[in-house]
């Protein structure tokens, strides 16, 4: 399973348990409110540890493409015919400032990456 999956399973699961305290709350059943409390603060934990992973992933993805010998931005006419453009250069990594990607290296306008000058 991928990170995103299981991230959005632990986020259903603490959804369910907030609900569920809720309803122990309204009860007023202590023992059950105990216990999903400690439910919520497991998932949690998870939660924080699986975006931490995740962050990690796109932090070495970026360096990784940081570290190839050229980039520049690609202009309009070059991001309309992008198969094109890909065909024509080996290697050739795009990143788009809004993707998760581009958000974490920092861009601000369609930039490709390449082992050589394109």
């Amino acid at each position: 399973m991928n990170l995103k999956q299981e991230l959005q399973q632990l986020n259903d699961k603490l959804d369910k348990f907030r609900r569920k305290l809720a309803a122990a709350e309204q009860r007023g059943d202590a023992v059950i409110v105990a216990q999903f409390k400690r439910e919520i603060a497991a998932v949690t934990k998870q939660i924080n540890s699986v975006k931490t992973q995740q962050s990690r992933l796109l932090q070495k993805q970026g360096t990784d493409i940081q570290h190839l010998p050229f980039h520049r931005a690609l202009t309009k006419a070059e991001q309309a015919d992008m198969g094109q453009l890909k065909k024509s250069v080996k290697g050739l990594v795009v990143v788009h400032p809004m993707t998760a990607l581009g958000r974490e290296m920092g861009l601000t306008e369609v930039t490709g990456f390449a082992p050589a000058k394109f």
